[in-house]
């Protein structure tokens, strides 16, 4: 009895861990185009047959994407009905993620119609599915340098790290995150969306922005399974712990997001602190999800 709940446990851990590597592939491919009016706007006026259309073809490119790697860690050669329970489950993904970003930026409102609301969220919902279904093809997790990695710091002959490798170790990691967080911000800075959705977004949903950005950030680095998470989790350093290290990048990323955001002339040293904030912390949402993709690029 003891053995069969221990067994079931592990079974949900497993499908958590496997719809967090989910979410975060959906995060990683989908976000700059959540930040695309143009989008919204198609979302609001598309007809129910194109928005058929569009779950439709959703659902074949997800089938056919699991059909080789998927987001979840196992087996391949699926047989047709279990690509056909993941396929579900990614668009269920896709949708989930998409709405609550969009109910954060606010496109979504108690004002919003039905349709507007079904036609935003699917259209939206394409790329997070496509990015669930993308999810171990994006930074897959190098199991055997994980365990490489472990083994030989139990070993009692490995070198101990020193002090100047544990702050290059938080040079590369903070060099990284500005990299990614300006690459993700540098093609959205420019546009307006970020003074149109800055415009509409009240501190408490700026609040739930920072939580959902640090959220995202953590789950990508260290929940989701990606590129080397054991190594990444057992790096020592002056910001080298999950959560320091997730505040630190955060930081970092509203940082090159408001260089960005002052570089092409969206704000101006003569803006008000707030205006400079509240723009810094909408962009900080994408830019916060490129610096955690620089980080496990390294």
């Amino acid at each position: 009895m003891r053995v069969a709940t221990k067994h079931q446990k592990n079974l949900w851990a497993k499908e958590i861990n496997d719809i967090i590597r989910g979410a975060c592939g959906g995060f990683l491919f989908g976000i700059p185009l959540l930040y695309t009016m143009e989008v919204w706007w198609i979302g609001s006026l598309v007809e129910p047959k194109q928005v058929m259309l569009a779950i439709a073809l959703m659902f074949i490119a997800v089938f056919l994407l699991n059909q080789t790697e998927g987001f979840r860690k196992r087996r391949r050669n699926l047989r047709v009905y279990e690509t056909v329970i993941d396929t579900v489950e990614a668009i269920a993904i896709g949708l989930v993620c998409s709405t609550l970003v969009l109910l954060l930026l606010r496109e979504l409102t108690f004002e919003t119609s039905l349709r507007e609301i079904l036609g935003k969220i699917i259209f939206e919902s394409v790329p997070f599915t496509l990015g669930v279904a993308l999810a171990n093809q994006f930074l897959g997790d190098s199991s055997g340098s994980n365990a490489a990695n472990t083994e030989e710091k139990s070993h009692p002959n490995s070198p101990t790290k020193h002090d100047g490798d544990e702050l290059q170790a938080t040079l590369s990691d903070m060099g990284a995150t500005l990299i990614g967080a300006t690459v993700i911000a540098f093609n959205i800075a420019p546009t307006d969306e970020i003074p149109m959705l800055a415009a509409a977004v009240s501190p408490p949903w700026l609040l739930a922005i920072i939580v959902a950005s640090l959220a995202i950030s953590y789950g990508i680095v260290f929940q989701a399974g990606f590129s080397d998470q054991k190594k990444r989790r057992q790096q020592q350093g002056i910001f080298q712990r999950p959560s320091s290290e997730t505040i630190m990048s955060y930081l970092l990323s509203l940082f090159a997001g408001a260089f960005m955001l002052w570089f092409f002339q969206k704000i101006t040293l003569d803006d008000p602190w707030t205006m400079w904030l509240e723009h810094a912390l909408v962009l900080g949402l994408p830019a916060t999800i490129g610096g955690a993709a620089g980080r496990l690029a390294i």
